[in-house]
């Protein structure tokens, strides 16, 4: 048997093992808010409140508080709940890379590192069977950190007894590709079939 060139391999979640638009809550969110479209996504993708969530600063309740209060939304929090979690799809391509990590997985140990906010876990934890192929899950808000801050770099190769040399990263951003490179792990963006074929070459 050849020998493995790493002990662990780090994968993202997202765009990765699934895909995720969050335009297609701002389009239902639209109905309830007088603020423009853009600025809904701006606060859901990229905003202090979302920075917030994803690193468990702010509660679930907490954050849809501040949401509505920023958007004026004319809603409750059941209503709000469902539209926040349905953003997520699965392409074939993302389920390349779920069944190639299930076919490779007796030789690694395998940890998730998302920067992920309680709600959107627990709605796929319960949908995508792959998080319990996965020795760890490294998550954003229960670390306190999101990448690319190093400590959750550094929090992932603890949890599998790794060195920075000895894993291997694949996540969707470059700038997060280049983040952990510079902490002495090996990666490759995963965006499209030419990175999924090195992805392929480096680990089977």
């Amino acid at each position: 048997m050849v020998k493995n060139k790493y002990d662990a391999i780090f994968c993202d979640l997202g765009n990765v093992l699934v895909n995720f638009d969050h335009r297609i809550a701002v389009k239902k969110i639209l109905a309830f808010t007088p603020k423009k479209e853009e600025d809904i996504y701006q606060l859901f993708f990229d905003s202090g409140i979302t920075k917030d969530y994803e690193e468990g600063k702010i509660s679930s309740l907490d954050f849809f508080k501040r949401v509505k209060d920023s958007l004026k939304l004319d809603m409750d929090y059941g209503v709000f709940l469902p539209i926040w979690n349905d953003i997520f799809f699965e392409t074939p391509l993302n389920k390349k890379i779920q069944d190639f990590l299930k076919k490779i997985k007796n030789r690694y140990k395998i940890a998730m590192i998302s920067n992920i906010n309680e709600t959107h876990y627990g709605f796929l934890k319960e949908k995508m069977p792959i998080f319990r192929e996965f020795d760890k899950l490294i998550l954003s808000y229960e670390i306190g950190f999101r990448k690319p801050s190093p400590e959750i770099y550094d929090a992932a190769l603890r949890a599998v007894g790794a060195k920075n040399s000895g894993a291997f990263y694949i996540d969707d951003r470059a700038d997060l590709i280049e983040a952990a490179s510079k902490l002495g792990i090996k990666g490759v963006a995963f965006n499209g079939e030419g990175a999924f074929k090195k992805i392929k070459s480096e680990l089977s």
